[in-house]
C-alpha cells in the first residue's frame, strides 16, 4: 500500500468490513455501499475504484468487490481500534455520550504502539459494551521489555518505569499527585506495593489499570 489511507476511506473499509463480515465469500455491491454509507453510487463507485487502487479491494466485473488479504488486514484493524475506544470510553471513562460516535472518532487517532497499550489496559477485551465481537490479533510477547507503554497492574516485580498517562478524575490525580505519583514519576513494582520516589504505595487494582508507565 503505497499512499497513506484517509479518515474516509477508513470509514468506508469499516463499512466494507461489516458487509463482508455479514455475507463471507459474497462480492459486495456498489449499491450495499452507498446505502451503508448514505452516499450516491456514484460516490460509492468512485471509492471503490480508489479503494481497489491501493491493492485493498478486488473487483469481480458485474458482481461487486472482495477485500484481498491486505484489505481484510486494514479494515479489521480500524473495526478493532473502535471497538476498544467504546470499551475503553465505557469501561475507564464510565462515558455516558454516544459511545460508538465518540469511539468512531477516536479510533482515527490511535497509534500501532496507543492500541497495544490500550489492549493491555482492557485486559485484551473481546466484545464490545453492546455485545459485537471485536476482531483479534495475534498477539507477540516481547521478552526485551524496555519502552513498553503499561498499565501499572502489567508492570513487571523490579522493572523500572516512568509514569505517563494517568486516566484518573481530578480528585484522584490531585491526591496521587500529592503523594508524588504524576506523569514524569518513577515507579517500581516492590511485591505487593509500588515504590515511587523512594516511598512505598499501596495502589487499588482499579487505579492500577488506569494508569499507563513507559519501562527504562
Amino acid at each position: 500500500m503505497s499512499e497513506p489511507i484517509r479518515e474516509f476511506e477508513e470509514m468506508y473499509m469499516k463499512t466494507l468490513y461489516g458487509l463482508a463480515e455479514g455475507n463471507p465469500g459474497e462480492p459486495i455491491r456498489t449499491s450495499q455501499v452507498a446505502e451503508a454509507m448514505d452516499v450516491s453510487a456514484a460516490s460509492a463507485s468512485e471509492m471503490l475504484k480508489r479503494l481497489g487502487g491501493k491493492g485493498l479491494l478486488d473487483h469481480e466485473p458485474y458482481k461487486g468487490v472482495h477485500l484481498t488479504e491486505e484489505g481484510l488486514a486494514f479494515a479489521s484493524r480500524v473495526k478493532r481500534r473502535e471497538g476498544l475506544m467504546e470499551v475503553f470510553l465505557v469501561q475507564m471513562l464510565d462515558f455516558d455520550g454516544d459511545v460508538h460516535d465518540a469511539a468512531c472518532r477516536l479510533e482515527h487517532a490511535l497509534t500501532d504502539e496507543l492500541e497495544l497499550a490500550i489492549d493491555r489496559l482492557l485486559d485484551y477485551p473481546e466484545v464490545t459494551p453492546s455485545g459485537e465481537s471485536i476482531p483479534q490479533v495475534r498477539r507477540d510477547i516481547d521478552a526485551d521489555l524496555s519502552h513498553l507503554l503499561l498499565p501499572l497492574k502489567a508492570l513487571p516485580e523490579g522493572v523500572l518505569a516512568t509514569v505517563e498517562l494517568l486516566v484518573l478524575d481530578g480528585v484522584e490525580r490531585r491526591t496521587l499527585s500529592e503523594q508524588g505519583l504524576h506523569a514524569g514519576a518513577e515507579i517500581r513494582r516492590v511485591q505487593d506495593v509500588f515504590e515511587v520516589a523512594g516511598v512505598e504505595m499501596q495502589i487499588s487494582d482499579s487505579l492500577q489499570a488506569r494508569i499507563l508507565a513507559r519501562t527504562g
